[in-house]
């Protein structure tokens, strides 16, 4: 115990006390009238978002980006950042589905002509294999221009003021906001042929330089050159990427620019919407190459510089990145149209007015579920996802059973948006293996019972809440080629009744197994059971439970399942040599074109022998054509027929078991607005509109201090002091009246 504090300096205090009278209260009442409003958020006041004028998005980010220099990431959580302060010439429409490009920066679509292997044009409708280059025009709007950075800041005789920089002014900096001058320029055509160069250096290391050297003029040339180039110069060192020959892309005049690509590709239009090709301006890359530099993280990893809605002023990754309107942002607009139902929505509201809507977006560093999810009921994140530990708080099933809002979440004024998302997961067999591979009818039947017995629709109940679609075959929603309702069931699998897909009875399941030799599970031939292989590197007991429901799947039609579990390398190498039997696989759209899935069951593209990515090494050769055939084809009712075509070879011959489609869930306040799931798209904030006045509502409602175990505390102290106090007064009487004695 100190007795100075317990025994001298609670004597002065009751002292003070005394002469204080009750007026030591005063402050403690001052401060429950004062505090009504919330005292728990997580963000200085000046950032509140409540400010008259300002508008602030506030949400989170789990890990920090590793890359934002456009030419190198290829990450989800990277293009959050870099999909709203970069802009290629393309972008997809907000709001229609299924996806469809339009112009960003570009003036209008691309202009495509065909070339012959003589240079000379050839018509629109040319075969493909007449065609020895595609080339594609595109022309930017005016005045687009890029955020305020110091690479083009200029000095009074207009040079550039940090290029050169002097080592000795370097040395004075030591973050980037100490860079006291800023400029900006308007972006010209060759900003992007500069990046689509960028591709090919070696320092940068993009990682669709393999893919893109197979399709773009020359770009594989240009990346040997650059290589030996750069070797013979100091690492970090500029390289002048512009003057060594390139014909794969060039600058036609300042607003106009050309990409020539190797025979025809007609999925490239999709990659003009990516990242990669963003412009990127020269003097970015001048002003990061100079020494000194890259040792401060003054990189395009750190500090990038776009022409897009927004700019990265606060890159602080182990506490937040804050993202601010872009003050020399080109005129742009919210759609005036949509798809039907968009209207009634709201999501029509603010057609034609000027984006973006939000002046600043605020990403803290958030890296656990929970807390997250706290702030974002208490009103301080604006949306949220919908983790396993939080969607029986927030998601209930109907009697349809479709996912809906909790009561409470309805009380908060929450709102849900669900949306496929462009990928499948599958269930393959190896179509090379004698048991269940082959295209015979009895190979096929097999497949096509299993294909009934395993109950997907349960899957998506136990194991994903309900976050998940039945796969009706290769094509997700919102692909070009998907069908939904009646026309879009997968009728080996599924029957349409009372207006929805129902799973065929096991009876079918059953008598197919029979038709295929294998009559209660047995071989008709052998007598023997019929046990099959199940090959997976899941582990944990999240995946034991899996296997454990598979088994149970198997096991109505008398199918015994083996788990043959090994390590994720095993598993890879024996998906390479054909060794396995039966697996899980995925994939995700990299572009929304119906040819990124289908050519999953492509013959050539088969794994064993190809390397490729077809991993149920199927080959059909009636598929075959029609892929060869649809695959360079526009968008047109002729072009679905022919994918209807494929898509009813690959559910009769039954591959793959087509498990489900992912479905996101997304939550967000009431005060959010335009917030309609886009899963192609990355640049969707300057769509967004808040309420600032309802979220800070929201807040005081929610966030409501409880001052009473305070007042408790108080009224204990006040107990405890004043014996103490009454003595103290008693003990000076007693000395006033022994004085006067």
């Amino acid at each position: 115990m100190n007795d100075g504090l317990c025994g001298t300096g609670l004597l002065a205090a009751i002292k003070h006390l005394n002469q204080m009278r009750l007026v030591w209260l005063i402050p403690f009442f001052a401060l429950f009238a004062a505090c009504s409003g919330p005292v728990n958020s997580p963000y200085p006041a000046a950032e509140s978002g409540n400010d008259a004028g300002k508008s602030i998005l506030y949400s989170a980010f789990e890990e920090r980006p590793k890359h934002l220099d456009p030419a190198r990431s290829y990450s989800e959580n990277e293009y959050v950042f870099l999909g709203n302060i970069y802009e290629p010439p393309l972008q997809y429409h907000y709001l229609k589905r299924p996806y469809q490009l339009e112009p960003q920066t570009a003036a209008a679509m691309p202009t495509l002509r065909y070339f012959d292997a003589h240079g000379r044009q050839l018509p629109a409708d040319a075969p493909a294999a007449k065609i020895a280059v595609s080339e594609y025009e595109i022309r930017l709007k005016p005045g687009a221009r890029y955020q305020p950075h110091p690479c083009f800041a200029k000095d009074r005789q207009g040079k550039p003021r940090y290029i050169p920089i002097q080592p000795e002014e370097l040395a004075g900096i030591g973050k980037f906001e100490d860079f006291s001058e800023t400029g900006t320029r308007e972006l010209s055509a060759a900003d992007y042929v500069y990046q689509i160069r960028r591709l090919a250096h070696p320092r940068v290391q993009s990682p669709i330089l393999g893919l893109m050297a197979d399709h773009i003029v020359g770009l594989k040339e240009l990346a040997k050159v650059l290589g030996t180039a750069a070797k013979a110069r100091p690492k970090d060192a500029y390289l002048d990427i512009g003057k060594y020959d390139f014909p794969g892309a060039y600058v036609v005049d300042k607003s106009t620019y050309r990409i020539r690509i190797q025979g025809k590709y007609p999925q490239f239009i999709y990659w003009l919407a990516m990242p990669f090709f963003a412009p990127v301006p020269e003097e970015a890359e001048r002003f990061y190459r100079q020494p000194g530099m890259a040792e401060r993280n003054f990189t395009l990893d750190w500090q990038p510089v776009g022409t897009g809605a927004y700019y990265l002023a606060e890159n602080d990754p182990n506490r937040v990145m804050r993202l601010e309107k872009n003050p020399h942002y080109r005129d742009d607009f919210y759609p005036a149209d949509g798809d039907p139902g968009d209207a009634e929505a709201g999501l029509l509201a603010d057609a034609g007015k000027r984006l973006p809507m939000v002046d600043t977006v605020v990403y803290s560093l958030e890296k656990e579920d929970v807390p997250y999810w706290n702030k974002f009921l208490q009103g301080y994140y604006d949306a949220s996802g919908v983790s396993s530990d939080s969607f029986d708080q927030a998601i209930r099933m109907n009697a349809d059973g479709e996912p809906d809002l909790t009561e409470d979440m309805r009380q908060r004024g929450i709102l849900l948006a669900t949306a496929a998302r462009p990928s499948l997961n599958y269930m393959g067999f190896n179509m090379l293996d004698p048991v269940v591979g082959g295209l015979s009818e009895r190979a096929r039947k097999l497949r096509q019972a299993l294909s009934i017995a395993i109950d997907y629709d349960e899957f998506i109940s136990i194991f994903l809440n309900g976050r998940g679609l039945p796969g009706q075959g290769p094509l997700p929603p919102g692909i070009f080629g998907h069908k939904e309702g009646a026309a879009g069931i997968n009728p080996v699998v599924f029957d349409w009744k009372q207006g929805r897909a129902q799973r065929r009875a096991p009876d079918e399941a059953k008598k197919l197994l029979a038709e295929a030799g294998y009559p209660n599970g047995r071989d008709a031939k052998t007598g023997q059971p019929l046990t099959l292989y199940f090959d997976t590197a899941a582990s944990g007991p999240e995946a034991k439970s899996r296997m454990d429901w598979f088994r149970k799947q198997f096991a109505k039609l008398n199918i015994q399942l083996v788990i043959r579990a090994t390590d994720y390398n095993r598993f890879q190498d024996k998906m390479s040599k054909g060794s396995e039997q039966i697996f899980e696989w995925g994939w995700n759209a990299d572009y929304p074109d119906p040819e990124n899935f289908l050519f999953l069951l492509y013959g050539p593209n088969k794994k064993v022998g190809a390397g490729g990515e077809n991993a149920a090494n199927y080959r059909n050769p009636a598929f075959d054509r029609l892929f060869e055939r649809m695959k360079d084809m526009d968008n047109s009712p002729e072009r679905q027929a022919v994918i209807d075509q494929m898509v009813k070879l690959a559910r009769e011959d039954a591959p793959w078991i087509y498990a489900f489609h992912p479905k996101s869930f997304g939550l967000r306040h009431g005060w959010v607005k335009n917030a309609k799931p886009n899963l192609m798209a990355h640049n969707l904030l300057k769509y967004r509109r808040v309420d600032p006045a309802a979220r800070a509502a929201y807040q005081a409602k929610w966030n409501r201090p409880v001052w009473w175990p305070v007042g408790l505390a108080l009224v204990l102290l006040a107990a405890l002091i004043w014996p103490a106090l009454a003595a103290y007064r008693r003990g000076q009487q007693r000395r006033a009246i022994d004085a006067h004695a």
